[in-house]
């Protein structure tokens, strides 16, 4: 058991009296200089001498701290700094069952605790044990018997230390909570940015812009299917709003034209795989080969673009329109030759071509929809980018409902 302090009996008045350095303040006050974010300290007090508890206690108070716990019992110093959050700890070293190095090292082991001072009260003079002591994460000494003047001067400069290291943890964590914000605002300007862009191309022959919309939403869904993690499927929804935006580049009596389709002609586009090239045989050769290059006028926009969201934009506007097997447009790629990003879209932009009313047909029914689908597996659409879409059934019937066009 430590032995208690002699001058254990001081009375409230002393502390002041032989500490003339640091004049008692007004009661219930603490000095300015000590102030942890605006209020008073808080001081834990741990030795198993219950007079020595009082003494600390009695100098600190005359020198205007005031809020403090305390205990003698080892065990209660961890939930005692977890309900108080005390600003320091003065702990005894030589204490029953726990000493104060054992609880020291508890204490730097607590990554919420960790943080808080720990200022080591011993009247031991062991060379090893102070360097124990230190290498475990002590953050001062104070030998005893304690000089009150002493105790007092050490207690204020490990309080403006934790005060000054609390403040550049709050700053830092202000200034990351800064920088988050500033990221999704910037988040959210890219996204608008991408989707105006979109839009731009869309409005010209969509006048609600909800295709694009759900083109992107239909390929996350494919390619979260397929196994994707969360950033590259945000990033593949994004990049497929912009598969058409070579529409820009493309003359508004060929865009806006709504197909001069025969009935026989029709009835082809209702039950072919190939609907989204079977739409425009209508057109002359010339207006075909004009409309061809809406896919390389995208890749053209985009191309140059070093974010990597409009990079997989320039792919997927380049190559959503090959077919599986070779015979799509404007390069001729088959199979995995195509980018798997094109793959993804081209599934999304023709589900949702079906699916949708046009000026050259009405919306085809979900069943139709995935017949038509289902006959270009392996000859259009690549056989497991498809069998992930049908596998994703119910978050497609989502998005359809979610995005519906509104008459």
């Amino acid at each position: 058991m430590t032995t208690a302090v002699p001058d254990a009996s001081i009375d409230d008045t002393t502390a002041a009296e032989t500490c003339p350095s640091a004049p008692r303040a007004n009661e219930g006050s603490a000095p300015q200089s000590a102030l942890i974010d605006g209020r008073p300290p808080r001081i834990l007090l741990v030795d198993d001498e219950p007079l020595n508890i009082k003494v600390v206690r009695k100098y600190l108070a005359g020198a205007g701290y005031w809020d403090f716990s305390s205990t003698t019992n080892p065990a209660e110093v961890l939930p005692l700094m977890i309900r108080n959050e005390p600003d320091v700890v003065l702990l005894d070293i030589v204490m029953p069952k726990f000493t104060g190095l054992d609880i020291l090292s508890t204490i730097r082991a607590d990554q919420h605790l960790a943080h808080i001072p720990v200022v080591m009260l011993t009247a031991l003079e062991d060379r090893d044990t102070k360097c124990q002591a230190l290498w475990l994460g002590a953050t001062d000494f104070l030998a005893k018997p304690f000089d009150p003047s002493e105790l007092i001067s050490r207690v204020r400069n490990v309080l403006l230390v934790k005060a000054h290291h609390d403040n550049l943890r709050h700053h830092a964590a202000d200034l990351e909570r800064m920088v988050r914000e500033r990221t999704a605002q910037l988040e959210a300007s890219h996204q608008n940015v991408i989707h105006c862009l979109a839009r731009a191309a869309e409005f010209r022959d969509d006048d609600t812009g909800r295709h694009v919309l759900r083109v992107g939403c239909y390929a996350a869904v494919i390619a979260r299917q397929l196994g994707w993690d969360d950033a590259a499927v945000q990033m593949l929804q994004q990049a497929a709003q912009l598969h058409d935006v070579g529409k820009i580049g493309i003359p508004d009596a060929i865009l806006t034209k709504p197909g001069k389709l025969t009935p026989q002609e029709f009835e082809v586009i209702q039950k072919h795989c190939g609907f989204g090239k079977r739409i425009f045989e209508s057109l002359t050769d010339s207006e075909w080969s004009v409309w061809r290059k809406h896919a390389e006028l995208g890749q053209r926009i985009l191309g140059d673009c070093p974010s990597p969201v409009l990079e997989m934009a320039a792919q997927i506007a380049l190559t959503h329109h090959e077919r599986w097997d070779g015979t799509g447009y404007p390069i001729g790629l088959a199979g995995e030759d195509i980018p798997l990003v094109g793959r993804i879209t081209a599934v999304a932009d023709v589900f949702d071509a079906l699916s949708t009313k046009r000026p050259y047909k009405p919306a085809f029914p979900l069943e139709k929809c995935f017949a038509i689908l289902t006959e270009g597996r392996g000859t259009h659409f690549d056989p497991q980018v498809l069998d992930a879409f049908f596998a994703a059934r119910e978050k497609i019937v989502a998005v359809q409902i979610s995005y519906a066009e509104v008459e």
